[in-house]
């Protein structure tokens, strides 16, 4: 087994490691200058197009659905316990590289949920069925002749083995751990919860986990930002502070330093793709199901997962904890933290500070409905994966391990699953990367075309 945790722990180095960092935030400049800045450009027409009634075309679910679906697999625990864990170990600063990471990861989305609806496919339940390995396979093929169906393989093994951990098991232990801290329940009792809400919805497919998602996501996203709008107007003369914070620790000698990135870079960045998921190939494969037959206004409404995840929800986490007071800097430049306190409880506690009693309550439910929606969002992820590896037939048995790992998650220690299920995840982007800077000429091309016709109208 410790042989095991170490090729794990290397592999995961890679895969969270500066070339990483490098080719996810590349990719998305690239995307950024070839389509001119389109996830700012067009911000207010994604909006716009989110609640609009006119969408025609085949699909399983409504463009709004889409969106929701692909914001439950990735708001979750990264925004409440993996901002304050990025504060914790790489200062403030980190916070301006998590900015970074989802201003440029708009445009990845931007691409991913545009190819998925350009090379999406019908399966034999007459279901939408596309992401990475489908414009893997289907559009690097058309483009450049040959097979690509082994690296749209690949990409679907990763998904697949990655949703078991940090779409299902992981998730369920956060949810058992709130329950636990919050109303003393037993993790065994909530397993049991989890795993028969979890069966009730996902039994109904795509259909039935939009219906639940398209209400979980906005409701708590709402609460949980209200909630921190009040800590942030109880203390506002604090948020000067709290900003200065962020920009002078984003460029100290420990931000660039340190290697090939420096600290604060590679734990913001690191966060920031882990809490948007940008580039990691997984929100297209919500996109695909969208009942909307036109790939660039889905891929802007796409775009709409990283200004919405990363620079809304995760940019109230980090000023309520920076307002907080429980994290200062020196004069000498160093961080010292309250308690040495990371991650949730980190979070929790900077909202009791300034909403007593009921602050810790925002966080514990966030916590619970959020990791809940992303176990049904990653169902979905993980279904879709194997769908294209063994094809429909298997998914019935896949729901029932789904549902059994759920309980069996909320019971457990899962520090090896998770560092197996966090390489996996990180190892989703090259193939999808790839994929995306071969097709990248496509994506600019459909731009272009879609804008001059609208010139045209």
């Amino acid at each position: 087994m410790n042989q095991l945790e170490l090729i794990i722990g290397r592999i995961n180095s890679f895969a969270w490691g500066g070339f990483m960092i490098i080719f996810l935030v590349g990719t998305g400049v690239i995307l950024t200058i070839g389509l001119r800045v389109v996830q700012f450009r067009r911000l207010g027409y994604a909006f716009k197009l989110l609640f609009s009634k006119e969408h025609a075309g085949d699909g399983d679910i409504t463009p709004f659905q889409a969106l929701m679906t692909s914001l439950a697999a990735t708001i979750g625990t990264g925004n409440i316990a993996g901002v304050a864990t990025a504060i914790a170990a790489g200062g403030p600063g980190a916070v301006f590289w998590m900015w970074v990471t989802a201003a440029f990861g708009g445009a990845t989305k931007y691409a991913e949920a545009l190819l998925a609806i350009k090379y999406r496919t019908t399966n034999e339940k007459g279901e939408k069925s596309g992401g990475p390995m489908y414009y893997i396979k289907n559009g690097m093929s058309q483009r450049f002749g040959g097979n690509y169906a082994w690296l749209g393989w690949l990409f679907a093994l990763f998904g697949f083995i990655a949703s078991f951990g940090i779409g299902n098991m992981v998730q369920a232990n956060s949810v058992a751990a709130s329950m636990l801290t919050t109303f003393g329940i037993s993790p065994v009792v909530s397993g049991i919860f989890i795993a028969a809400a979890t069966g009730l919805v996902i039994i109904g497919g795509i259909k039935s986990i939009a219906n639940v998602t398209d209400k979980i996501v906005p409701a708590m996203a709402v609460i949980y930002v209200i909630g921190a709008l009040i800590v942030l107007f109880n203390r506002a003369s604090m948020i000067p502070t709290a900003f200065g914070m962020i920009f002078n620790n984003a460029f100290t000698a420990k931000a660039v330093g340190g290697g090939l990135v420096g600290t604060v870079i590679r734990f913001g960045v690191a966060r920031g793709v882990f809490s948007n998921e940008a580039g990691l190939g997984s929100a297209p494969i919500a996109h695909a199901a969208s009942k909307n037959n036109d790939p660039v206004t889905q891929g802007i409404i796409g775009s709409l997962g990283s200004f919405l995840d990363t620079l809304v929800v995760c940019t109230m986490t980090a000023l309520v904890i920076l307002v907080s007071g429980l994290v200062t800097i020196g004069n000498d430049g160093l961080m010292s933290i309250t308690d040495n306190l990371t991650g949730a409880a980190l979070t929790t506690t900077a909202f009791s500070q300034s909403l007593p009693g009921f602050g810790s309550f925002i966080v514990s439910f966030g916590l619970i409905f959020f990791a809940f929606s992303t176990i049904l969002g990653w169902y979905y992820y993980g279904s879709k994966c194997l769908e294209y590896i063994a094809g429909v037939k298997i998914i019935w048995l896949y729901k029932i391990i789904w549902v059994i790992l759920c309980w069996y998650g909320a019971t457990q220690s899962l520090e090896f699953v998770w560092n197996i299920s966090d390489t996996f995840n990180g190892l989703m982007a090259i193939p999808n990367l790839i994929a995306l800077l071969a097709l990248s000429p496509l994506i600019f091309k459909m731009t272009s075309d879609y804008e001059k016709r609208e010139r045209l109208r």
